[in-house]
Formats: C-alpha cells, structure tokens, sequence
C-alpha cells in the first residue's frame, strides 16, 4: 500500500496528464499518453479536441496536424465521440459483434437488417459519404424522445460503427465522413478478447490518469476508474483507497507550468477527484442560465504548477479579433508571478487563435 501526501498525488495526475514541464513536441505523443481526446461541438473558444492538444503543445500545434493524423496517416481514428491512438484499436473493436447490448436496440437492428445492408453496399461502392447522402430505406424508424427520434441513417451508422462494420473516415466541417472499416483501418489489426481488452483499456486509462479510483461512478462513454490496475495507494486528507500507477511514483523533480485547460480536460474530468486532490470545485455551466453562473458559460480551469487555483471566463470574439476575458476567478489569491504567468498564457491563446489582442476584464 503507498502512502502518498496531497501535493505527491496531484504532482503524479499532472505529470501523467503532460502539464507539467517540458511540453511534449509531437501530437501523436499527446495522444498516445492521454489515451484520447473529446470531441465536442462546443467552440466558445475553440474545440476541445484542439484545446487539450494546445495545452500540452503550446503555438506549436495546429489543428490541421490532427485532421492530417486522422484522415491522412491514419495514426489516429474517431470513435464514439472521443479520439484515440489507432495503436489502441483493437482494445475498443473486441466484443463489437456482440453490440449493442440492449434488446430493444438489438430488434431494431434486426428489423432493419435490409437497410444495414444497403448502407453497407452503397459505402462499399461509393464511399465515404456523409450521412445526408445515405438514403433512408430503414423499415422502422427509430424511436426516441430525444433528437435522435427518427433520425434513422446516423443511428444506424453509429450502431454499425460499435459493431466494427464502418467507420469514420473523416470531417467535412462537423459532418462525419463514413467509409467501410477496411478503408479506414489497418489490415492487421489484433483483437484481443473482451476479458483482456478491458484490463488493458484500465491500465492505459491509469497511465494516462496516474492516479484514480479503482470503482466510482459510471459516466458515458469513458469510465472514470480503473479496476485492479496499477497498485493500491492511499492519499492523506481522503477516504478510501486509490489506484496509482506504480512508474509514476519515482522522485523524480517536478517541473511546473502553468496551464489553461478545456473543461473537458481528463485532469478536471473527474469532479470528484478534482475537489478530493485539488481542493478544486468545478461546474461546467453553459447548460445553466446565465443569471445562475458562477464562474462563465465555459470558464476555463486554471492549472498552476500542481494546484487548481481559479478559472477564467473567456471567449473567442473573432469579429472583432480579440479574446474577451469577462473574468478572472481566484480560487486561491493570486500571486504577482501567478497573474503574469496566467496573463502570457492567455496572449498565447489569443496568438494560437489568430486573435489580435486580449481584452482584459480590468
């Protein structure tokens, strides 16, 4: 069992998240350890695809290095929402042909074997395609009370891609570009079983965390926890026990930075952790009233050397060229090497964006 102190805990989720110093240089190196990227259509300041990417890689990065490693070197693939190493394919193929695991959406698959069918037959000859070219000649439609109600061809697409049938090719904008699966990945792809999948699918999520609870609450699409992996540990000031990656736990010096995250960053992703290491709340608030906002439509946590100290309300105004800083919360009272140091991130950002100036909220 390892004893671990606060400031060793959060030092070791930093580290493992590649916020601390030096950055890395390479794109495929980010994804590799992170084990992923978040696709959301959210752009108040920029995808956050691209954000996590600029935090680690700083000016260097442009988001035409991801599109190029998606649909050009195929180092990486999109899957359900998130990017991945395509190193990592064969842990999110195993157990595909037994997908989807609800029976209702396996009997509207079934009852719609003959447009699963078309769809495959018409990418095969003319793909990729996105789906408003795919014709709708599904049987049933499917039901929701949500947005996806009747929207027949994406569901089915996204049910073929879990199924390991197609997969997407790339982006035309925000549309997804869908191709047959041996267009889109390698030949030679090994697929382990179910079993040891998500052993594996653990330990990678532990290295990219460093730190995490063996079982916590489910999310969508992405655990949070990490099962047996790694080595029980645990941290003064927190109940429980915790999972740490065993090679992260070397004395090595800590270099730090200071670093502007999405609010989809997996090192603030975790709510729980964050408050329980960080001493950190956090709430993502565009789903909120603006008159019920603590912090900003999509305020931007702010990691100084290995602590959570504030968030900043930021937004891309591209009309006029600037990056508006409605607010700056202190979690903590910011020291004068604190504030410059956020100061230069923020004209880094502005810079990466192609915006002119920062216009600060004093």
């Amino acid at each position: 069992m390892h004893r671990l102190t606060r400031a060793k805990a959060r030092r070791i989720a930093v580290r493992a998240q590649l916020l601390d110093a030096p950055r890395p240089t390479d794109l495929l190196t980010v994804v590799q350890q992170l084990s992923l990227l978040q696709i959301d259509p959210t752009a108040a300041i920029a995808p956050s695809a691209d954000f996590v990417a600029w935090s680690r890689l700083g000016s260097s990065y442009r988001p035409d290095h991801l599109k190029r490693a998606l649909e050009q070197d195929r180092t990486l693939f999109e899957h359900n929402a998130l990017i991945r190493p395509m190193s990592d394919l064969g842990l999110h193929l195993a157990g595909a042909a037994d997908w989807p695991p609800y029976e209702r959406t396996r009997a509207w698959l079934r009852n719609n074997d003959r447009f699963r069918r078309d769809i495959l037959d018409l990418l095969g000859k003319s793909g990729p395609m996105t789906s408003r070219d795919i014709p709708d000649t599904c049987v049933e439609p499917w039901a929701s009370t949500g947005w996806t109600n009747n929207r027949n061809v994406t569901q089915m697409l996204e049910c073929l891609m879990m199924r390991g049938e197609v997969a997407i090719a790339g982006r035309v904008g925000r549309q997804r570009v869908w191709d047959v699966t041996e267009r889109v990945y390698p030949a030679d792809v090994v697929v382990p079983s179910v079993d040891e999948a998500e052993r594996a699918k653990n330990e990678r999520r532990l290295t990219s965390l460093g730190i995490a609870r063996q079982k916590t609450t489910a999310m969508p699409v992405e655990p949070i926890d990490v099962g047996e992996a790694g080595e029980p540990a645990v941290v003064e000031g927190t109940k429980g026990e915790w999972r740490v990656d065993p090679r992260s736990l070397g004395e090595e010096e800590f270099e730090c930075r200071t670093a502007l995250l999405s609010p989809f960053d997996r090192l603030v992703h975790d709510r729980a952790r964050a408050q329980e290491l960080f001493d950190f709340e956090y709430t993502l608030e565009m789903y909120k009233p603006a008159a019920k906002r603590r912090w900003g439509y999509f305020a931007l946590p702010v990691l100084h050397h290995d602590r959570l100290v504030g968030k900043v309300d930021a937004a891309a105004d591209r009309k006029a060229s600037v990056l508006r800083v409605n607010a700056i919360h202190e979690d903590v009272r910011f020291t004068r090497a604190m504030t410059k140091a956020v100061q230069a991130e923020l004209e880094d950002l502005a810079t990466w964006l192609g915006l002119g100036a920062v216009e600060p909220a004093y």
